[in-house]
């Protein structure tokens, strides 16, 4: 780990670093704590029952990484961070929130489950030195993000239920005994490891995409998403926040959000007005909020899209603005 980030680390032997949200208490009361680092160096250990959390598909409670991760830490209270000004007039204060999901399978993040018996296939990397190898789970039908013909990130996104594994691609294209991708990361979903420092996973901040998805069986069924959102912005700065590991910007305007960067709703933003499934959205936006993940259009939120959602009710959300946004404080930049 890069020594600008000034708390201990753990190694494991996967290279992977294990690092508690813990550790960054001044994100979320305003000062910086150093405290022991966790480290999954024997492996995931027994599943973990977090019974307030949502599950990863309907009628299966598996949790999505420790309840002390920073994906699923209230940041309600947590300190607003200085720039928090600057960072969202750059972002677009006029701009609406805009789901990236909705009915319409050509849009979002698609999602699949597997089980202990699906065959593992090999996987080859344009970014080899930062993607974890495999092989990986992969089901030959699938899903790609935007569907099998589609130019874009391609995401293909495998949980397997069994073993508590998560397994992420980028630019991910089928071949004829395996897949070829831009880079891929595998996470266990009972540990907090990160990446090695500097290292881009299936995203640009080095981050898991899964966590950060809209998923109808939270808005729809248990009507609640107690995890933060993940969201893209047009410009970024040439640096990262915890928990990102990776910037994707040479552009060194302080201004600009950094990779990690998470905002919250405002509390005093009144929800009430809204269906209740945005209300659902909202309130997570409020609690837990949303980690800027990757460059794209400003504001979108990442969601997997399902048949059963609402498009007239999801873009209902648009009325909410960037002004309507406040940055939790960030911690230290790593620039290098």
């Amino acid at each position: 780990m890069r020594a600008a980030l000034g708390y201990p680390v753990a190694l494991c032997p996967t290279s992977s670093v294990a690092l508690s949200w813990r550790m960054c208490a001044r994100v979320l009361g305003g000062t910086c704590a150093l405290v022991a680092a966790l480290c999954g160096c024997g492996g995931p250990g027994p599943p973990k029952a977090f019974p307030d959390q949502a599950p990863v598909n309907p009628g299966v409670g598996l949790a999505v990484f420790p309840a002390d991760n920073p994906w699923n830490l209230d940041v309600s209270q947590a300190a607003v961070d200085a720039r928090s000004s600057q960072y969202l007039t750059s972002i677009g204060l006029t701009s609406g929130l805009h789901p990236d999901f909705g009915s319409n399978p050509a849009y979002g993040i698609p999602y699949t489950t597997v089980h202990r018996n699906q065959p593992p296939v090999p996987v080859s990397f344009d970014y080899a030195g930062e993607s974890d190898p495999g092989p990986y789970p992969i089901p030959p039908d699938a899903p790609v993000e935007g569907g099998a013909g589609a130019s874009g990130d391609r995401h293909v996104i495998v949980i397997d239920l069994d073993r508590h594994m998560l397994f992420e691609l980028f630019a991910a294209y089928p071949g004829a005994a395996g897949w070829q991708a831009g880079s891929g990361a595998i996470w266990s979903l009972d540990s907090n490891a990160l990446r090695p420092a500097g290292w881009t996973s299936a995203d640009a901040a080095g981050l898991p995409i899964f966590p950060g998805l809209v998923r109808a069986d939270e808005v729809l069924e248990k009507k609640a998403i107690r995890h933060a959102l993940r969201f893209t912005v047009q410009r970024t700065q040439r640096a990262y926040v915890y928990p990102a590991r990776h910037f994707a910007s040479s552009d060194t305007n302080p201004d600009l959000p950094p990779m990690g960067m998470r905002v919250r709703l405002r509390a005093s933003y009144d929800i009430s007005g809204f269906p209740a499934d945005c209300q659902v959205i909202l309130q997570a936006l409020k609690t837990y909020g949303m980690i800027v993940a990757d460059n794209g259009s400003s504001w979108f939120i990442s969601g997997a899209s399902d048949p059963r959602f609402d498009d007239d009710t999801l873009h209902q959300l648009g009325r909410v603005t960037g002004a309507d946004f406040e940055v939790v404080e960030t911690g230290l930049l790593v620039t290098q």
